[in-house]
């Protein structure tokens, strides 16, 4: 019983991962293709088909090894989308854009799902105790991840380290001399995420940002 309780606390985790990855990436290839790079649409990867986006330990070892040491944050990665920023037909305003497409999609996503589960919660009264009241819970505890996994996707995303997004809209607003120096740190920047995970600032400073947005979302 227990074991079967814990397959499906996985798997209603790691379907609203794979939708908030999918989505994440369909949203930077679809925006840069309306701004001028057709990349990602002639290799094939503006498609909701989770295969062609999905990376085995980004989408799902990832999730589990982060769930199996505790982590107090859960997230995940697709295969990034190909974006040749140089075919924008602005770049300042174009790699602005197409870096915030992620964001802006989880948030919504986020928004979505938590309006969903106010929804339902407001209704508990009238299926707590008829046979719908499983299949309820189930979908509660659904939207309850769907909110948490896309918010932390939104903020993680957002943080100013190269690779990730935030570091692509900071490189903007940057002086044009600071661009380049700035972007070498890519090379570095997951090794700094993930020492920055393990070593706990990175966690405590996400759970600080994601908190007042829980209690908003998912709050009575």
């Amino acid at each position: 019983m227990i074991g079967n309780f814990a397959v499906l606390q996985f798997i209603l985790m790691i379907l609203p991962l794979v939708v908030a990855v999918v989505l994440h990436e369909v949203a930077h290839g679809y925006v840069a293709d309306r701004m001028g790079d057709p990349t990602a649409r002639l290799a094939g990867r503006l498609t909701l088909n989770p295969i062609k986006h999905l990376d085995l330990f980004g989408s799902f070892l990832l999730p589990v090894i982060l769930k199996m040491s505790g982590s107090p944050i859960i997230f995940g990665y697709a295969k990034p989308v190909p974006v040749n920023f140089a075919n924008l037909r602005e770049l300042r305003k174009g790699t602005i854009w197409v870096a915030s497409a992620g964001v802006l999609t989880n948030m919504l996503l986020a928004v979505i799902s938590a309006a969903l589960f106010q929804m339902i919660a407001a209704t508990e009264a009238t299926w707590a105790q008829s046979q719908l009241g499983l299949p309820a819970a189930i979908l509660l505890q659904l939207l309850t991840y769907s909110v948490i996994i896309n918010c932390v996707l939104a903020l993680f995303n957002l943080i100013p380290i190269p690779p990730l997004d935030g570091s692509r809209i900071v490189a903007m607003l940057l002086p044009a001399a600071l661009r380049i120096p700035y972007a070498r740190l890519e090379r570095f920047g997951m090794i700094i995420i993930f020492v920055l995970l393990i070593t706990g600032p990175l966690g405590r400073l996400m759970a600080f940002l994601l908190e007042p947005m829980l209690d908003f979302l998912l709050g009575p």
